[in-house]
């Protein structure tokens, strides 16, 4: 584990493997743990993942305070700068929008992007999203707590246990706030790197018609994977399907 400091933030980073930089930034509110499932294949396929704490989240620290796109974007740049750019980005969830604003702001820095459960202009169903704020709820009792993040993360079937840690309520907050003051049309595209798209067809919050929409915004520069037995979650959910999906994209980068 490296302590990076980046402007006025300080960003825990964990790099594994040697070879091409795939930088990870996870999901709303959650932490770096998430890719720990899809970690080990990257190493393998001649890799290296390089796994970002955002601000709030773990050991990582900053001013939380009137948070932006725009900021949480640089702090994934100083990263990437540390590493050596260019990169390819993987941003699980939100953390695909941060990835997004980078590579529409910086294209040079990016060697191409993947998201994982995609959202962005088509909205999750209102119960799935009012579970989303429950499980974050960490007061409540846990039973509760995980019905909500089986409601809003999880395909139905699949075990909510495996997320009972690793959430920040403040990061929540602060990046749901940086969400809201954006456009998305600064973001959506990402500029026209290289983009693959993996969705859970049984993805609630972020539906896989935001992926089907990407393919056609952008001809000729995305591909789309579907996922069936998936949600948002989606990479504890179906690890080996998301690797193989990852890994066949980016040795076509090379």
């Amino acid at each position: 584990m490296t302590r990076l400091q980046v402007g006025d933030a300080e960003l825990e980073v964990r790099a594994s493997g040697s070879g091409p930089a795939v930088v990870l930034h996870p999901s709303l509110g959650r932490w770096a743990r998430d890719f720990d499932p899809i970690v080990p294949g990257l190493v393998e396929a001649g890799y290296q993942a390089v796994a970002v704490e955002p601000r709030g989240v773990a050991g990582s620290t900053g001013p939380a305070g009137s948070l932006t796109l725009d900021v949480l974007a640089a702090d994934l740049a100083g990263v990437v700068e540390h590493v050596g750019a260019p990169v390819h980005l993987v941003g699980h969830a939100f953390g695909n929008r941060v990835c997004r604003q980078l590579a529409s702001s910086r294209p040079e820095v990016v060697r191409s992007v993947t998201l994982l459960g995609a959202g962005g202009r088509v909205p999750g169903d209102p119960e799935a999203r009012a579970a989303v704020g429950a499980s974050f709820d960490l007061d409540a009792p846990l039973e509760d707590r995980l019905a909500a993040v089986a409601l809003a993360f999880f395909a139905p079937g699949n075990d909510p246990a495996v997320w009972t840690d690793g959430w920040f309520p403040g990061a929540m907050r602060a990046q749901t706030g940086a969400l809201l003051a954006a456009r998305s049309d600064d973001w959506w595209n990402a500029g026209r790197v290289p983009m693959l798209v993996v969705q859970g067809l049984q993805d609630r919050a972020a539906p896989p018609e935001n992926g089907r929409m990407l393919l056609t915004d952008r001809p000729g520069h995305t591909e789309l994977v579907e996922i069936d037995g998936a949600g948002h979650a989606l990479i504890p959910e179906r690890p080996a399907e998301v690797t193989n999906a990852i890994v066949d994209f980016l040795d076509r980068q090379r």
